[in-house]
């Protein structure tokens, strides 16, 4: 009598099986660290943003002041302080910006990944749709550690 040489499907099933958990732990991890990178470039670009800010500022000792909105700074710091600034952060909402009426301070917001302004908490953040904030030259709310 011959033995037949191959796996059962018993044995094909449990490889299946552990393949596809092996998976669908890789694919959520895959976006986590998507996101990651997406707060990181956001920090960076509002950190980028900033910096033409406070160049306005020592040039014309103020802020802009007034300003309500992303498209309202935008066409003061641009191009003369930052070439191209970006119009978005990390997911694709739009900057929020605002200054005083005196011209001596201002904030620049990024509503994080849904998109929704929230209560800020002032410090570090542990959910990515939290906002991140940086005003008058340093961040008051940014993500720190594990996120989820």
């Amino acid at each position: 009598m011959r033995r037949q040489k191959g796996f059962t499907l018993i044995e094909l099933l449990v490889v299946v099986a552990i393949l596809g958990i092996i998976s669908s732990i890789a694919i959520a991890m895959l976006g986590n660290a998507l996101d990651k990178g997406k707060q990181k470039r956001t920090m960076m670009d509002l950190h980028s943003i900033a910096e033409a800010t406070e160049a306005y500022g020592v040039d014309h000792a103020a802020y802009p002041s007034g300003i309500g909105s992303w498209g309202t700074i935008k066409p003061i710091i641009s191009p003369f302080f930052i070439r191209q600034p970006p119009d978005a952060d990390g997911w694709a909402h739009t900057w929020g910006a605002s200054t005083d009426a005196g011209g001596r301070s201002y904030t620049l917001v990024s509503l994080g990944k849904d998109g929704m302004l929230g209560a800020w908490s002032l410090g570090m953040t542990s959910s990515f749709n939290c906002d991140i904030v940086f005003s008058d030259g340093q961040f008051v709310q940014w993500p720190q550690g594990t996120q989820q």
